[in-house]
């Protein structure tokens, strides 16, 4: 007899190691179809397709299509907060601790024209969808601490919060440029941010910045 398939909603809470790793298994297919097909080509038959499971295994793990993107987008946002975390944590400096930031906003093996064409179609998605918009809120409150911390206290804190919100906008037009323009390398987009930084706080800040410690 078949295994009984219990829809999503009506599942244990409780998981098993097993149903993590199918469940990560889906998520990890459907950012894969992502990249190839955009959000207009993600569909739940694509997903099942690349992860080699059928659409009532999919049904089983997730609501649908929609939930599948939403922990797909919490799971690389969370990936990119652990690289910007584990910088931060190896810093000796200020300046080092910023420039962490920095880097870790540009991840080496993603920042490239496919994947920023991908993501930037989750930024318009998030007009539509309130889940998206607030995983988005959450992405620059986190930014604007960790900058904060960063800088202060040789930066008040006025000016720290400013600079986060310049750091943040010169983030996200660079993933947009690296959409359209096959010279948007990684180390341009960091050396420019980091360029932009340095000239508007100015010199005398940025020696502040590179003598202080982290504590």
């Amino acid at each position: 007899m078949r295994d009984k398939i219990i829809p999503a909603a009506r599942r244990p809470i409780g998981r098993t190691r097993i149903e993590d790793l199918r469940r990560q298994e889906l998520i990890d297919a459907a950012h894969r179809v992502f990249l190839q097909h955009g959000l207009g080509g993600l569909t739940t038959t694509r997903i099942c397709k690349e992860a080699g499971m059928s659409q009532g295994i999919l049904a089983y793990y997730f609501s649908g299509k929609d939930e599948v993107l939403f922990a797909m987008v919490r799971k690389n946002n969370r990936v990119l907060l652990a690289q910007v975390v584990a910088n931060m944590r190896d810093a000796k400096t200020r300046w080092d601790r910023l420039n962490g930031i920095i880097e870790g906003n540009f991840p080496l093996s993603h920042f490239e024209s496919a994947t920023a064409s991908a993501w930037l179609s989750i930024c318009a998605a998030s007009r539509q969808d309130p889940r998206f918009a607030r995983l988005q809120q959450v992405f620059y409150a986190r930014l604007a601490s960790n900058v904060i911390s960063a800088v202060v206290p040789v930066l008040d804190h006025g000016t720290a919060e400013q600079l986060s919100y310049i750091i943040g906008a010169q983030i996200d037009g660079l993933w947009l440029r690296r959409a359209s323009d096959e010279n948007m390398a990684r180390e341009k987009a960091v050396a420019l941010v980091r360029w932009g930084v340095s000239t508007i706080i100015g010199p005398e800040k940025v020696a502040a910045l590179k003598a202080a410690g982290t504590q």
